[in-house]
């Protein structure tokens, strides 16, 4: 292993739990810059995970995460000892992140990159329509809901499972398809799909049921 590989650079998610861990590993281990580092070991719950692997993306650094936060369904266990000789048994997992194409009202295209999920909400006090087609082929023709989000295996713990959605192994060849609080047609469970498909979500009524990516929709009115 070379000299920049086998060096650690400790984040944590700024708890107290994982401030403790991120002092004590530094101690044992030393403390390189992300930039300097082969390692970037992640302190924290599956958020922080997944954010410090946005912030790494496009470096080609190896993120080893270990649990200092809630669920930690992606983290490994917490242990000060051992921690060379853990990562170099890790089995590594290759993370693919989500292509979004959104179209603008005005026809402007936004593309961007996401590890955990993308997701289309309603901005209005109305539910939005959504049409959801799977590689070209219409899978359902309207669906009244607050929004639809498509998970990635590393994001599915994440807000995807909040809403019910589907919990994916990370090395599954799957996205989850998810509606938020979905109002017809019930139940809307959700459903899988191929990694590779291309998941268009359309729009119906946008100029007076406008949706758009985060943030979250504004609460309902009552009645």
């Amino acid at each position: 292993m070379s000299k920049t590989a086998s060096r650690f650079a400790f984040v944590s998610s700024g708890t107290a739990d994982a401030n403790a861990a991120l002092e004590s590993l530094s101690a044992r281990y030393g403390q390189a810059s992300v930039e300097e580092a082969g390692i970037v070991v992640a302190l924290g719950g599956d958020g922080f995970l997944l954010q410090t692997l946005r912030e790494t993306m496009s470096t080609g650094k190896k993120v080893y995460g270990m649990n200092r936060g809630t669920i930690g369904f992606l983290m490994n266990e917490y242990r000060a000892s051992g921690l060379t000789g853990r990562i170099a048994a890790a089995v590594a997992e290759t993370i693919r992140p989500l292509e979004m194409q959104a179209v603008t009202a005005e026809g402007e295209t936004i593309s961007a990159l996401a590890i955990n999920e993308v997701a289309l909400w309603r901005q209005s006090y109305q539910t939005a329509k959504i049409r959801i087609t799977v590689d070209g082929q219409e899978r359902l023709e309207e669906l009244h809901c607050d929004g639809v989000m498509i998970a990635t295996p590393a994001g599915s713990t994440a807000y995807n499972l909040s809403a019910h959605g589907p919990i994916l192994p990370l090395d599954a060849p799957l996205l989850a398809l998810t509606p938020v609080s979905p109002f017809r047609p019930r139940p809307g469970r959700g459903a899988r799909g191929c990694q590779k498909a291309k998941l268009p979500l359309d729009n119906y009524e946008a100029e007076n049921r406008p949706g758009s990516s985060p943030p979250p929709p504004p609460p309902r009115q009552p009645g």
